[in-house]
């Protein structure tokens, strides 16, 4: 088996206020092989947004550490892990965090110019085009429908073409036919580009296209089947 392109260990978090501690996580620990396809279930205030920011490095961990391709997230300074974000990592929300000042176009450009990417208008185009967004290129945000908005972010997400795909509820502001077709280009975009996509939802039937199924409930990991030997 290849070696794990994620590992959480023993990953707990912790809140402390007036009233006490709040356990969020408590000692989740699993890894995901490069390619795999994970959706993390649970119901609301379970513990899985806060989790999915932990192993983007936006959040930090009370205990417990996360590895992503090897390296320990949290052994960087935050400059660091900003910048290991920006080569390693892409995002989905459900609320697409475009720029409402961009235009599409812009908006995909944007990840490429920050790491200095000459080509990055045409590769931005490229990718929009892919997405079913050709006739788009220069539309602001307020403009698309949130199908659309929320290709755009599809687009911006895959065009540094990420090692790991973090999407948080990509489907939660849709409707289901929508929600539908934004998820079959995410899973085509991941296949062709051999991303390992990491979904938090709480829809049974998104979660059942992924290859394995993480559950938490209060906190605590309740079902995390082994990786699956890859090829």
């Amino acid at each position: 088996m290849p070696e794990p392109i994620i590992s959480v260990e023993h990953v707990s978090k912790s809140v402390t206020d007036s009233t006490g501690t709040l356990d969020i996580l408590r000692d989740i620990d699993f890894s995901l092989a490069p390619r795999e396809t994970v959706a993390i279930l649970g119901a609301s205030g379970s513990g899985k947004s806060t989790l999915l920011a932990i192993v983007a490095g936006l959040d930090t961990p009370t205990r417990g550490t996360v590895k992503l391709a090897g390296e320990d997230l949290f052994a960087m300074d935050e400059d660091a892990r900003a910048a290991w974000r920006a080569r390693q990592l892409g995002f989905v929300f459900q609320s697409f965090q475009l720029m409402g000042n961009l235009s599409a176009l812009e908006n995909v450009m944007l990840p490429l110019e920050l790491a200095g990417r000459r080509d990055a208008r045409r590769a931005a185009g490229d990718m929009l085009a892919r997405v079913g967004l050709a006739e788009r290129f220069g539309h602001y945000p307020r403009t698309l429908s949130g199908g659309e908005q929320q290709r755009v972010a599809l687009a911006r997400a895959f065009v540094v073409r990420p090692a790991v795909l973090l999407a948080d509820e990509p489907t939660g502001s849709l409707d289901f036919a929508t929600g539908e077709t934004v998820m079959a280009l995410m899973f085509d975009l991941n296949r062709e580009q051999g991303t390992t996509l990491v979904m938090v939802t709480h829809d049974a039937a998104i979660a059942a296209r992924c290859e394995r199924r993480i559950t938490i409930e209060a906190g605590r990991l309740v079902q995390a089947p082994p990786a699956r030997p890859h090829g």
